[in-house]
């Protein structure tokens, strides 16, 4: 009997053909020092976890703030996205964050095609990544996920997001169907998410800072890791649109003036850099 059950199992285990089989937890906004053992602590009791993965940046080795949760069973993931999603995380003041990694490590293989979503704005400040999504797969069926963006120090909500399609028709009559519906107790105002190919460097830039997508960034996630806006230490600013001759000595000599620098850093062929001042 083993033998037959072992290479389905393993079946779902790469290839999840509905939302059903899906038995693994996207998990967001997590604190920088949040490491894989924390979280086992957190769901190791319920004694269905499978594995657990922290995304790390491949060049700083930094966490990129979310991870992966995997249990025996959608059944069983089902139950701690339920229990846990929106409740504090043990010993610290943020919550926990959660949402199906719907269609996570299959996505980039099945579909080549662009991305079909909308950028939500005026979202009331209880709307979760969940209550948006469900908000939208009440009527479209082809929602694969929705996205809060949230304030990295503070963990509350920014008052816009993302919602993510697979059938651009739907997509597009939510546009005009759904602007102006309420989602909590506000009206959603519905625009265009610009897609990451046509974008300047610098509009990807503010979106990689503003939204990590479940399981699928909505850019490059080789981008370097920056202090957020609010940040009374950081010291380090952006310069974008630069021609691609002028060399970090260049760019160091024109910033001198205004302070002490520590460090210009350009990246091969970006069209952009960093300064960072002492102060």
């Amino acid at each position: 009997m083993a033998t037959v059950a072992a290479p389905q199992h393993h079946h779902h285990h790469h290839h999840p053909a509905s939302l059903e089989e899906v038995r693994t937890l996207w998990i967001g906004d997590l604190q920088f020092w949040v490491d894989e053992s924390y979280l086992n602590s957190c769901f190791a009791h319920t004694g269905e976890l499978v594995s657990i993965k922290i995304i790390r940046n491949k060049i700083t080795g930094l966490p990129e703030g979310y991870g992966f949760v995997e249990f025996v069973s959608h059944a069983a993931a089902e139950r701690i996205l339920q229990t846990y999603n929106g409740t504090p995380m043990p010993g610290t003041e943020q919550m926990f964050r959660l949402n199906w990694a719907s269609f996570g490590a299959g996505e980039r293989h099945n579909d080549p095609g662009p991305d079909h979503s909308i950028f939500v704005g005026d979202l009331a400040p209880d709307v979760t990544d969940y209550l948006l999504q469900e908000t939208f797969r009440a009527h479209y069926p082809s929602v694969r996920g929705a996205k809060v963006v949230t304030d990295p120090n503070t963990g509350r909500s920014k008052g816009y997001g993302f919602v993510k399609f697979s059938d651009e028709t739907e997509r597009n009559r939510a546009m005009t169907e759904m602007n102006g519906v309420y989602c909590s107790t506000r009206a959603m105002r519905i625009s265009a998410a610009t897609p990451k190919k046509t974008t300047g460097f610098q509009q990807q830039y503010a979106v990689a800072k503003a939204a990590v997508y479940p399981a699928l960034a909505y850019t490059a996630t080789t981008m370097p890791v920056l202090p957020p806006d609010n940040d009374q230490t950081n010291t380090t600013i952006f310069v974008g649109n630069l021609d691609l001759n002028v060399t970090e000595e260049v760019l160091k000599q024109f910033f001198l003036p205004l302070g002490e620098i520590v460090c210009v850093k350009i990246p091969a062929t970006k069209g952009c850099g960093y300064v960072q001042f002492t102060n």
